[in-house]
């Protein structure tokens, strides 16, 4: 289906004219062989929102990317482009790249990767606005804490002089939304702008662009995987597939009785089974009055927390970002950078007081899973390395029983053996978190930590390496303390669930328990957000 998304109906009520208008967009490789993508054709109208929706390799960036001639080396797009009803202008073209950072406006999916590391990010913010709108050095101050102002960052001075590693995920985002609007585009286009952020901070970030669209007359083509949060900011949707649009229409209309497979598969991959209850065994980690501080912090960033979880057991550790979750999770493998207090138990071993070999054989005993599996395999290692990495570092086996090894590790995530001597960026991202728990469990741990490891994910993958990661405790009795915002995989995972806000545990309980009805008002609160994610309410 590649005709224009509107239907007539809904066309028929629009009088003004589009912001972009697309026609025969194609992306191929080289310029031969079969287009990755297209041909495509759609509309944004100003202040309308278009969802751009697909699993992983669906080709949404490749769109988003072609539309402002930022396409990697080696692919080409061809198509024409019309702004504001003008002459047609080629894809590809100077015209178009002129109207980069002016009319068409980019906000990238991850802003560490985005954000010079070394330069103050009010720097970074007033470097566009010289270089889009011509602005002197005192106007570009001004400017930048206008922009700030706007997008509710708390105490622009002090903000615009901190560099991004010293802003949270959330105001990192709105930094660079801050630099997207920079040249007072008339369409942003957001490439997976709330993957990284938890379910307030997701909401709060696509209800401010909501204002901006309002406000300035903004046209946003919002490019996810998250179905259920674009369908409720969204006017319309389009639903991509293999690099082809198979489905298109106003949100609500779509949503109440999809037409395409692929839409339903999405909306299916959403609803997550619970896990079945099965009987536990030893208690493989506890901890105490564990305390965390950061050097130079005046709060502690885990204050007191009392854990246990047994063999064959999976304990969620539900907040939103600051809580300390990745904190403790860090302490476990005493990988905190800081003074910890308090006592950590791996199976009745003192992890605090332990040294050089004890401390390796317990650390041998946890496997860990990263939130990014792109960003945590190294590009320049084969799959089959990667995944040996653990044994040969701890000196386990010889190359011949190391390889054996990684053959059963990667069969038991469900890779084949012609996955070894293939590079990360060769994979999707749910097959490359296959990969990191193959690599988690190279050591057979008892224990795995999983830190965010769904959540860059779109929801079939999601709903794939939940499936293995239970199979996994069922059949090795494996135990997992899965940290995580996303409330529907910890319901879909865990057989309790401890709540984190500001560095405390505020509840803790059975899984069933906590869901049908926590106690205290913050974990009802934070139980009540997460829900958002729920498909309950759009299907």
């Amino acid at each position: 289906m590649n005709s224009d998304p509107l239907d007539a109906g809904a066309k028929a009520t629009r009088d003004a004219t589009p912001v972009l208008a697309v026609a025969g967009l194609e992306v191929r490789s080289h310029g031969q062989g079969p287009a990755l993508v297209g041909p495509l054709a759609f509309e944004l109208f100003p202040g309308e929102c278009l969802g751009l929706i697909g699993e992983s390799g669906s080709g949404k960036s490749l769109t988003a990317l072609s539309l402002l001639d930022l396409l990697p080396p080696g692919l080409q797009a061809r198509g024409t482009l019309r702004v504001d009803g003008g002459a047609p202008l080629a894809v590809g073209g100077a015209v178009q790249r002129a109207l980069r950072g002016r009319t068409l406006a980019w906000m990238p999916q991850d802003p560490l990767a985005s954000l010079h590391p070394l330069r103050r990010v009010g720097a970074q913010l007033a470097e566009s606005l010289r270089a889009l709108r011509g602005l002197s050095g005192t106007a570009a101050a001004r400017e930048s804490r206008a922009l700030f102002a706007q997008l509710e960052l708390p105490d622009p001075e002090v903000l615009l002089q901190r560099y991004p590693h010293q802003l949270s995920g959330g105001q990192r985002q709105r930094v660079l939304l801050a630099i997207a609007l920079a040249g007072n585009p008339r369409l942003l286009i957001a490439d997976e702008p709330t993957s990284a952020l938890d379910p307030r901070l997701a909401e709060e970030l696509l209800a401010l662009l909501q204002g901006l669209r309002r406000e300035r007359g903004l046209a946003l083509l919002l490019v996810s995987h998250d179905l259920p949060l674009v369908a409720r900011h969204a006017d319309r949707l389009a639903i991509l597939q293999g690099g082809q649009l198979v489905e298109t229409g106003p949100t609500a209309p779509l949503l109440a009785a999809p037409r395409h497979e692929a839409t339903r598969g999405l909306l299916a991959a959403e609803h997550l089974p619970a896990p079945q209850a099965q009987a536990l065994g030893e208690e493989l980690l506890r901890t105490d009055g564990l305390t965390l501080h950061y050097p130079r912090a005046t709060q502690a960033a885990v204050a007191g927390a009392d854990l246990a979880l047994h063999a064959g057991e999976c304990l969620a550790l539900l907040g939103e970002s600051g809580s300390g979750k990745s904190s403790l999770g860090r302490a476990l493998l005493r990988l905190f950078r800081g003074r910890m207090d308090g006592r950590i138990t791996i199976a009745g071993e003192d992890l605090m007081a332990s040294r050089g070999p004890a401390l390796r054989r317990l650390r041998g005993r946890i496997g860990l899973v990263f939130q990014d599996p792109y960003a945590s395999l190294d590009p320049r290692m084969r799959v089959a390395d990667i995944v040996a990495e653990p044994l040969r570092i701890h000196g386990i086996g010889d190359a011949a029983s190391r390889r054996a090894r990684v053959l059963q590790g990667l069969a038991e995530v469900g890779l084949g053996a012609e996955a070894m001597n293939r590079y990360p960026h060769q994979f999707s991202g749910g097959q490359r978190q296959r990969i990191a728990i193959a690599r988690a469990l190279a050591r057979d741990p008892a224990l795995v930590v999983c830190d965010e490891a769904v959540s860059a994910l779109d929801a079939r993958h999601r709903a794939e390496v939940l499936a293995l990661l239970a199979g996994l405790k069922r059949d090795r009795g494996l135990a997992l303390l899965f940290i995580t915002h996303d409330l529907a995989a910890a319901r879909a995972l865990a057989d309790r669930i401890a709540v984190m806000a500001a560095g405390r545990i505020v509840e803790q309980g059975p899984a069933v328990e906590l869901l049908g009805g926590a106690r205290t008002p913050l974990a009802r609160r934070l139980l009540g957000l997460s829900g958002a994610g729920d498909t309950v309410a759009i299907t």
